[in-house]
């Protein structure tokens, strides 16, 4: 039997982001590292500039998101909404070379960067709260978690949630990137380097496209109602791959719900 982690129910971004960056900047100001400035950077492809858009606004920071190219305008506007200054490069996936130049961004114009990419709290945040929700509302219904499948973008839900599991459990973990040449929003190539990756502990890699993220996502709003996001349709389509060889208790993580990538459905829909 399968189950699905809802993690559109947070409230800033509405998605799984909410929860590594309330952890980074929480953890950041226990250490005093935001002190002395009003300023945050951020390399993000969406939902976390979101998350960190909304917080600082009610940290009073002023908030930069450096977004790769491919980024829906959806993602933008919403940014725009909140307050956000936002910076549109060159970059077509955040990898280290996106990651330093925003480093170096930030170091430049005395701005904090708190680099979902390399800190740990990311993976704090997941390893400590998201793993605990998934292990005890199985509890409640009586199972274990047998198989966890997961997208990989920063590796930190996914790592943090695996390590936590495979200390506890037999659990299998499947992780879904995009296939060579594809683009699925919150989710990227291992190529690029993900810091978590060996944290995870993967036992399996699961290549999708966009269009087969797309069909994910058709097919879970034609069955259960619900918009998902593309990675979660990714997650989905990987489920349906694998589904005769999985047993037991299986979990799908659902970063975030599918509004902010209308675009990307128009185009596979025929609606443009």
């Amino acid at each position: 039997m399968s189950f699905a982690k809802l993690e559109f129910f947070n409230p800033f971004s509405r998605s799984i982001k909410d929860r590594a960056a309330f952890n980074m900047l929480l953890r950041a100001i226990e250490r005093g590292e935001l002190n002395g400035t009003k300023r945050l950077f951020e390399a993000s492809s969406g939902n976390t500039s979101i998350a960190l858009a909304a917080l600082s606004n009610i940290l009073g920071v002023e908030f930069r998101a450096y977004l790769p190219k491919p980024t829906p305008k959806s993602t933008m506007t919403l940014l725009r909404v909140l307050g956000a200054e936002v910076l549109l490069t060159d970059f077509e996936t955040i990898d280290q070379k996106m990651v330093e130049f925003v480093k170096e961004e930030a170091r430049k114009h005395g701005a904090a960067n708190l680099n979902q990419f390399e800190n740990d709290d990311n993976f704090d945040a997941h390893y400590r709260f998201t793993a605990r929700e998934i292990e005890e509302q199985l509890k409640s219904i009586g199972r274990k978690p047998d198989v966890l499948i997961a997208g990989i973008g920063t590796s930190g839900h996914i790592a943090g949630i695996a390590r936590y599991l495979k200390e506890r459990y037999e659990t299998t973990v499947i992780g879904v990137v995009p296939a060579p040449g594809e683009k699925i929003p919150g989710i990227k190539p291992l190529q690029t380097g993900p810091k978590w990756v060996k944290d995870a502990k993967i036992d399996r890699v699961v290549e999708m496209t966009q269009k087969e993220a797309v069909e994910g996502v058709v097919k879970v709003a034609r069955k259960d109602g619900l918009i998902i996001g593309l990675s979660s349709g990714a997650v989905v389509g990987a489920y349906e791959k694998l589904s005769e060889e999985l047993d037991g208790t299986i979990v799908l993580v659902f970063p975030d719900d599918g509004f902010k990538y209308v675009e990307i459905f128009e185009s596979h829909l025929g609606m443009t």
